[in-house]
């Protein structure tokens, strides 16, 4: 069984795939996806709907790891998350904690600047 390092950094280069249910094998049935800003999704299909609907609005996405540190089922990482929407590619910085538990992601929670997503897309 693959390390939850190497489970996480695995998933970071997934993602760029923007495919949602090739995302969906990392995951546990009663994963909990969090992105601080907003409320979180509990449960695989909850985590599969936020992500279908993110990546259904996605022209790009690209996972940037800059550091990750790991201690037994904790794996912390320092990313750039590249995202094109709207004809708009965008940098953002993320710090992300996972949870792994018999190579399975239970927990995913991502922290960044709200602000700077509003303003990169004209959102606010």
């Amino acid at each position: 069984m693959a390390s939850a390092e190497q489970v996480v950094r695995d998933f970071c280069v997934a993602a760029g795939q923007r495919d949602p249910e090739a995302l969906r094998s990392f995951f546990s049935d009663d994963v909990v996806y969090h992105n601080i800003p907003m409320d979180p999704c509990e449960g695989i299909e909850a985590t599969m709907a936020m992500l279908n609907m993110f990546m259904g609005i996605c022209e790009g996405l690209e996972f940037e790891v800059h550091h990750l540190a790991s201690d037994g089922s904790t794996v912390l990482t320092e990313r750039t998350d590249t995202f094109t929407i709207g004809g708009k590619t965008a940098p953002l910085r993320v710090m992300g904690a996972f949870h792994v538990v018999d190579g399975k992601i239970t927990a995913w929670r991502d922290y960044f600047d709200m602000a700077q997503v509003t303003a990169i897309f004209g959102m606010g």
